[in-house]
């Protein structure tokens, strides 16, 4: 089962996606007006059961993807989370300790199909293809063991970031992935329900149907597990929040002439067992 929110003329609707089309169910709920709501409601398995015998609503050429949770309250970003992308930074430190953090804002996300927005400040608009799992049931200082019991869904997420101006500043890396846009989410949930779903999967990312990344969630120097431990430990996790998990080696700033993104280009982020996230790319009008 797969849950997105999207756009048709004018509207905002949440729903069930399959391959015949989208099936609306936002206004069978009232009382949970978003996916958000949804997800601190518990209730992903409540659209599941509405969805059955329902008739697609919506084409898949009449809907836009829309980041799938609305205005969730956090968003966190774990860096240099694989075995090769620490030997990328060629800087001779072994992999450290303890995981590397930033907070990312909504606006900086766009849905799937939708293109990412590279601004005229910097032509260095890079890709980055990860998990993300947004969290179902809060907490504070959550145990690695129990970890698992507070996701409600994974997705998809391309983590974009302006290169150059993650270096604008000694301790930090915000404002190179903040810029409005550059980045997407999507294009579906998934509902999290065994962990399989997470343990060992495939992820790729393409560009222009050439295999830029290539690995397996195994292979994380930080799992998944963890990190929701070690982030609960400092910040209380709520539903909706979503932590994007990190990505492989294979980003474009990190080749020989560095391969950044070009309007027109086409990038394919790909999870095994959640779908694609595709997107193209535009220079901000």
């Amino acid at each position: 089962m797969r849950f997105a929110t999207y756009t048709t003329a004018g509207e905002t609707f949440y729903g069930a996606i399959t391959d015949a089309g989208a099936i609306a169910l936002s206004a069978d709920f009232p009382d949970w007006p978003s996916l958000r709501e949804v997800i601190e409601a518990d209730a992903l398995h409540t659209l599941a059961q509405a969805v059955q015998g329902r008739d697609v609503t919506h084409t898949l050429d009449q809907i836009t993807y829309q980041i799938p949770v609305p205005r969730p309250e956090k968003i966190i970003c774990v860096g240099v989370n694989f075995p090769d992308r620490n030997a990328e930074y060629k800087d001779g430190q072994a992999a450290p300790p303890n995981m590397s953090l930033f907070p990312r804002f909504a606006r900086s996300f766009t849905g799937a199909g939708s293109p990412l927005i590279r601004p005229p400040e910097s032509p260095q608009l890079d890709y980055e293809g990860e998990i993300a799992i947004v969290i179902g049931k809060g907490g504070r200082r959550i145990s690695e063991a129990d970890a698992y019991d507070h996701i409600a869904a994974i997705t998809l997420c391309n983590e974009g970031t302006i290169r150059d101006w993650v270096r604008h500043a000694k301790f930090n890396v915000t404002q190179g992935k903040n810029w409005d846009s550059s980045g997407a989410i999507g294009p579906w949930l998934v509902p999290f329900t065994a962990p399989a779903q997470l343990d060992d999967i495939r992820l790729t990312t393409k560009v222009n149907g050439e295999l830029r990344q290539d690995d397996r969630t195994s292979r994380m120097l930080f799992p998944i597990r963890r990190q929701i431990a070690y982030i609960s430990t400092f910040t209380t996790l709520v539903p909706g929040d979503i932590i994007v998990t990190g990505t492989p080696t294979g980003a474009g700033a990190r080749f020989d002439p560095p391969k950044f993104l070009q309007p027109g280009d086409v990038i394919e982020v790909e999870g095994e067992g959640i779908g694609i996230l595709r997107n193209t790319v535009e220079d901000e009008a």
